[in-house]
């Protein structure tokens, strides 16, 4: 019996668009209540969105209003702020 290779779960980034593995992307969460955060550690409760660790790709997605479409909601720029500030932090 041969060991079959374990499938690699993919995600589209919300930037470029691209299918990439999970632990490649950073998790954008919309959380029951509504907030949205980055999820580090891919755990929290809610909708979730992928984007590469890169801030292009977080600008990217911001211009074309993806996440907005993905949590059909508003983002208010505080939180785009915030979500690019950790990012940047963790590149």
């Amino acid at each position: 019996m041969t060991m079959h290779q374990k499938k690699v779960p993919l995600r589209m980034c919300a930037g470029c668009g691209e299918m990439k593995p999970k632990k490649e992307l950073v998790r954008v969460v919309k959380s029951p209540e509504g907030e949205i955060s980055l999820d580090l550690t891919g755990r929290k409760p809610g909708r979730g969105a992928y984007v590469c660790k890169s801030i292009d790709c977080l600008k990217a997605a911001r211009k074309s209003r993806r996440f907005e479409k993905a949590f059909s909601c508003k983002i208010p720029d505080e939180v785009y702020d915030r979500m690019e500030e950790e990012i940047s932090r963790n590149e």
